[in-house]
């Protein structure tokens, strides 16, 4: 508030000029001395800036100018007085009359200090107030005619002035109190030692740091009672101003004593650390990368809270590497950091079509939405879960999808996933916690919206630490997801840019709430022609790559990859026929190393993959005829795609025991329901389909479905095994190159069923030519590429009647039992 050194003249003093000392070294003036008249003439004149220098006190001046410097030097050699007036205006450099106030003060100097810097410094001490009349001389300096001026002192017994003494000691004291400055110390020190109320005025008017323009005023006042009246006045003023500023800077500490409070202690558990070896430059580390983050605020104030209490451990502790390897993974998670989305639509078709082939609906369902995504600017990405047979390319298909659309790619394998932790996170509390699977994922693409699979989505378990397909609601619900909560990180994310993609083979053993929050999109297998060109566009390439040959060095061709398909594996997908693939060129590779000069085939035809592979291992399912009764063609769905059954009945005598139904052919419960349902539906319509009733008294029933090793269950032979027994009952002719699938109930219905792409390829490969099937799932079949449906009939169907009129043909066997 106050500057105690009032250091000023042609420039400021230097800081280290202390006034208090020089006080001890001035005798004391009284008020007689004060004020003894005085007339001189041709006077040398120093000009000062910014400062008035009252009688009776000392001022530092710094001299600077050669008229200045030649004025001090003759007058301290020849002992004379100077008068010392103030500049109107500090920035004139060579001041004239009329740039000088007219009233200053006559001078001694008391002593000329040489500062390190080589300024000079000169102490002056005032004696009497003087009035400039006129400029006698400018050279070498400036001289002067003056007039003493005799200030006019109150009475000794004036009451209201030792009153109005008695206040300004007061106000001052009182603005001094609170200062607990040295400078503020000395100053109350010297007021208190000072009699003289005179003296007392003028050393306030120089050392209070008034406006100079107010200093002035003080001093040509020359009625001292008058002069301590406006003294007062101007530090009432003052002391105003110092209230105003001490309330502020009241507040202001408040307001920062709990933060320096905070910044000590931080200060204080550094320099502890510091003497432990700590980890400093972790933290220096983890605040600089901090500042690097585009997390919002709540993310930040929370970063801020646990770098605390990171500071606050001893890095020899087993906690703080806990709370460092925390604040690391948070720091490594990418916040609201996004890869720019590949917007050229045209592209992003071509690169999907050449990466995989077929899947129209899954390519279709990405382009759409990249598409609305271009007009939005904004979406929530959909979860897809592709579904489908192994090897079908629903995993690789996400990879490629990444590729397309400029996106970061992370799988996630979830095959028998038990623990709910690993989705959603250790908590901190257990040792070794780390985060789940989805925000590890996360850090390591290093970007908030990548591609990520869930791989084997229908293989998760459960067990005593959780479900996890519970903890997956979450993460694949586009409503929720947006704040989606790791147990360890602690601290909502966003996954709402993050393009999941699931992969099942069946979902059957998926919760239903899950599914829920899925599109659904299924991936059937492929037929045989589209086998082979797979495997001419990526499968060949791929294992000459990765078998040490050069690209189109060895080539497939079409019979060959024909016969690989048909008899060398069996699956809706190619992943078995990659490994053949690779097989016979792993045999082509140790005859070509074995002896370089030797010849090693270029093209690998029919006649050389038994050679290569051996014997074949499947045989295909063809059509057996109609030549027997009871003999009826179903089509069944496997895991590895679609396959063809026989349902074969038979009847013989009954023995004692009456009418008995035999089933065999490793059924399962679903599907003897069917063949009872079957046996029960003939016996209630017996005349509907012209068969004696005294039949099932007399005979008993055997049904068997062949290759008694495979398991068999499901419902959609329920036609098959209706229509062999009425044949067997009637001897009737199967109708030629028929086969057919469908649920029936005891009223006749037949429904519709599942996999029926799977079923028609099954049917093809066997050489069927007509199908039957129910009327609801003519939808399915509208839905498949024509591509699939070439060479075939299909018969849509409402009741076993119409199934039996369609399948059995009016005439008999050959050789047919006389029942």
């Amino acid at each position: 508030m106050i500057d105690f050194l009032n250091d000023i003249d042609e420039s400021l003093a230097p800081e280290s000029t202390h006034i208090m000392p020089i006080f001890a070294e001035i005798n004391h003036i009284d008020d007689e001395q004060l004020l003894k008249p005085e007339v001189l003439d041709n006077i040398p004149v120093l000009p000062l800036r910014n400062s008035v220098l009252f009688p009776g006190m000392t001022l530092p001046v710094a001299v600077g100018r050669k008229k200045s410097l030649a004025l001090i030097e003759d007058a301290q050699k020849n002992h004379m007085p100077i008068a010392v007036f103030c500049q109107k205006s500090s920035q004139v450099d060579n001041p004239s009359d009329k740039d000088l106030y007219a009233d200053g003060t006559i001078a001694e100097i008391v002593k000329i200090l040489e500062l390190p810097d080589e300024s000079i410094n000169v102490i002056l001490q005032g004696r009497q107030s003087v009035l400039l009349r006129e400029i006698t001389s400018n050279e070498p300096y400036m001289r002067a005619r003056v007039s003493v001026i005799d200030d006019i002192l109150p009475q000794r017994d004036d009451k209201e002035f030792i009153a109005l003494m008695t206040s300004i000691r007061e106000m001052v004291m009182k603005m001094l109190k609170n200062m607990g400055a040295e400078t503020g110390r000395d100053m109350a020190f010297a007021i208190k030692n000072i009699d003289s109320p005179i003296y007392l005025i003028n050393f306030l008017a120089t050392n209070v740091p008034f406006e100079t323009e107010q200093k002035q005023e003080l001093l040509e006042n020359h009625f001292f009672k008058k002069r301590a009246y406006l003294l007062y006045s101007f530090l009432a003023k003052e002391a105003q101003l110092f209230e105003i500023k001490a309330n502020i800077q009241s507040k202001t500490r408040e307001e920062l004593t709990q933060q320096q409070r905070e910044h000590f202690l931080q200060q204080q558990i550094r320099t502890i650390q510091d003497e432990l070896g700590n980890g400093e430059d972790d933290i220096d580390e983890l605040e600089q990368r901090a500042k690097k983050k585009k997390w919002n605020e709540a993310t930040n104030k929370h970063f801020e809270k646990e770098l605390k209490k990171l500071e606050r451990l001893n890095p020899q502790s087993p906690d703080y590497s806990v709370q460092y390897a925390y604040l690391d993974q948070l720091l490594n998670l990418p916040w609201n950091e996004y890869t720019k989305d590949n917007f050229d639509l045209k592209k992003v078709e071509r690169k999907l079509n050449a990466d995989h082939y077929g899947l129209e609906k899954v390519k279709t369902r990405i382009l759409e939405h990249l598409a609305v995504l271009k007009l939005r600017g904004d979406l929530k990405a959909p979860i897809l879960c592709l579904y489908g047979p192994p090897g079908v390319g629903k995993t690789s298909l996400g990879k490629s999808i990444a590729e397309a659309l400029n996106r970061k790619y992370a799988r996630v394998s979830l095959g028998g996933l038990h623990d709910e932790a690993e989705i959603r996170g250790h908590r901190r509390t257990y040792i070794g916690a780390m985060p789940g699977r989805i925000i590890d994922a996360l850090i390591k693409t290093g970007t908030s919206n990548p591609v990520i699979v869930l791989d084997e989505i229908d293989k998760v378990g459960q067990d005593y630490k959780g479900d996890p397909s519970s903890a997956l609601l979450e993460v694949l619900d586009p409503e929720q997801n947006s704040h989606f909560h790791d147990n360890y990180i602690d601290i909502d994310y966003d996954l709402s840019k993050v393009l999941f993609i699931a992969t099942a083979n069946s979902l059957a053993t998926i919760s239903q709430p899950l599914l829920d929050r899925m599109e659904v999109i299924e991936i059937t297998g492929y037929i045989q022609e589209e086998k082979v060109e797979i495997a001419n566009r990526h499968l060949i390439p791929k294992q000459l790559q990765e078998n040490g040959f050069k690209k189109k060095e060895i080539s497939f061709n079409k019979k060959a990859l024909e016969k690989i398909i048909e008899s060398y594996t069996r699956e809706s997908g190619v992943r078995e026929l990659e490994k053949k693939i690779g097989k016979v060129l792993r045999k082509v590779a140790w005859l070509k190393a074995s002896d370089e000069s030797a010849e090693y085939p270029t093209t690998i035809t029919l006649p050389l993959l038994k050679e290569y592979l051996g014997a074949e291992e499947y045989h295909r399912d063809n059509y057996e005829g109609n030549e027997f009764a009871g003999v009826v063609t179903g089509l069944a769905w496997t895991a590895v795609g679609g396959e063809i059954l026989f349902v074969e009945s038979s009847l013989s005598k009954a023995g004692k025991s009456g009418d008995k139904l035999t089933l065999t052919g490793n059924l399962g419960d679903v599907m003897k329901e069917s063949a009872v349902i079957a046996l029960q539906y003939i016996k209630s319509h017996s005349s509907l389909l012209g068969i004696d009733t005294e039949i099932f008294d007399k005979y008993n029933v055997h049904i068997h479905v062949p290759e008694g090793a495979i398991p068999k269950d499901g419902p959609s032979a329920g036609v098959t095994m209706v229509t062999s027994l009425v044949s067997s009952f009637t001897q009737r002719k199967v109708r030629d190159h028929l086969a057919m699938t469908g649920e029936i109930t005891l009223r006749g219905k037949v429904l519709p069923v599942g996999g029926i792409k799977e079923k028609i390829l099954a049917a093809k490969r066997a050489g069927i030519t007509h199908i039957i099937l129910c009327e609801e799932n003519k939808r399915d079949i509208d839905e498949i590429n024509d591509i699939y449906l070439q060479g075939l009939t299909f018969h849509y169907v409402h009741t076993i009647k119409d199934v039996i009129d369609l399948a059995l043909l009016p005439q008999k066997v050959k050789g047919a039992i006389d029942l």
